[in-house]
C-alpha cells in the first residue's frame, strides 16, 4: 500500500480506519481479559517496531537531504566542530525513569550518581523552538536526591583526539532551561597512555546560551599518545529541578602563535 503523498484515496480511507479501530482498542482496555490484553500488546508492539522503522529511515533520509537543518556550522577560526549523537539524531533508548548509575542514552551520553534510591528521569525530546538549532534535546527531572554528585558524561569522538595539541583551546557550549538556579561544572577528562589530565570548569550562572573553554596548555598531555577524551558535566544540589539541555556542541581552536 502507498503511503504518504502520493497516497491513493483509498489509501488514505484505510489509513483512518486503521486509525479508529487503535483508538477503540485503546478505549476496550478496561473490559479486556489477560488473553485479549496480551494479544493485543502483541500486535501494538508488532506495529510500533514497524513505525519505528519508518520514523528512523525517513529522519536519515531527511538528514541527507537537508543537512542544513542537523549540520553544525563549523565556527569560524576552529579546525574541528561536533554536536553529540542525542541532540541531533533519534536514540535509544528514547527516555529512562528511576535511571540508575551508568545509564546510557544512546551511544555517547552515559549518567553517573550516588542515589541509593533513584528519582532521576531522562528523555530525548523534540527542540520545536523557533530560536534552537538543534533538532533535539535532553529534559533531566530530578525529584529527591540522597546522593553526593550527579554527572552527564559525553564521550568525545575519535575525530576530536586527531591533531589534538598542547595549543588548542577545547569550547563546551550548551543552551539550557533550568526550573530553579544551579551550578554546574564542566570536567574535561584526557586520557593520553597510563596518564589522566583533567581540567574543571564552572559554567556561568543562569539559563539560555552558555560556554566553558578548556585551555590545553595548563595540562601535560602527550600529543603521541592520545587514547579518549570525555566531559562530564556536574550538577550541584539538584534537588527539585527540571533541567533541559537543548543544545550541546564542541568546536576546537588552535591559539595564535604570537
Amino acid at each position: 500500500m502507498a503511503v504518504g503523498r502520493g497516497s491513493s484515496f483509498f489509501d488514505r480511507i484505510n489509513e483512518r480506519r486503521t486509525l479508529r479501530r487503535w483508538q477503540r482498542a485503546a478505549q476496550s482496555l478496561d473490559h479486556l481479559g489477560a488473553d485479549g490484553l496480551r494479544s493485543l500488546r502483541g500486535q501494538a508492539r508488532n506495529l510500533r517496531n514497524e513505525i519505528d522503522g519508518v520514523l528512523r529511515a525517513t529522519q536519515s533520509r531527511l538528514q541527507a537531504a537537508f543537512p542544513d537543518t542537523v549540520a553544525l556550522t563549523q565556527p569560524a577560526g576552529s579546525d574541528w566542530a561536533w554536536r553529540p549523537e542525542l541532540w541531533r539524531t533519534p536514540v535509544q533508548p528514547v527516555g529512562l525513569a528511576g535511571a540508575q548509575n551508568r545509564a546510557q542514552l544512546g551511544r555517547e551520553l552515559t549518567l553517573f550518581h550516588d542515589c541509593t534510591h533513584s528519582e532521576i528521569t531522562l528523555r530525548q525530546q523534540r527542540n520545536w523552538a523557533s530560536d534552537t538549532i538543534a533538532p533535539y534535546g535532553l529534559r533531566m527531572d530530578v525529584l529527591g536526591f540522597d546522593g553526593s554528585f550527579l554527572s552527564l558524561v559525553i564521550d568525545l569522538p575519535e575525530s576530536a583526539l586527531r591533531g589534538l595539541q598542547l595549543n588548542h583551546l577545547l569550547r563546551l557550549e550548551m543552551d539550557l532551561a533550568l526550573e530553579r538556579p544551579l551550578e554546574i561544572f564542566c570536567r574535561l577528562n584526557i586520557k593520553h597512555g597510563p596518564n589522566h589530565e583533567q581540567l574543571v570548569r564552572e559554567l556561568p550562572g543562569g539559563g539560555g546560551a552558555q560556554f566553558v573553554e578548556f585551555d590545553l596548555a595548563y595540562t601535560r598531555m602527550n600529543e603521541k599518545r592520545l587514547e579518549k577524551a570525555w566531559v562530564d558535566i556536574i550538577f550541584e544540589s539538584p534537588r527539585l529541578n527540571e533541567i533541559e539541555l537543548r543544545d550541546v556542541t564542541f568546536a576546537r581552536y588552535p591559539r595564535a602563535e604570537i
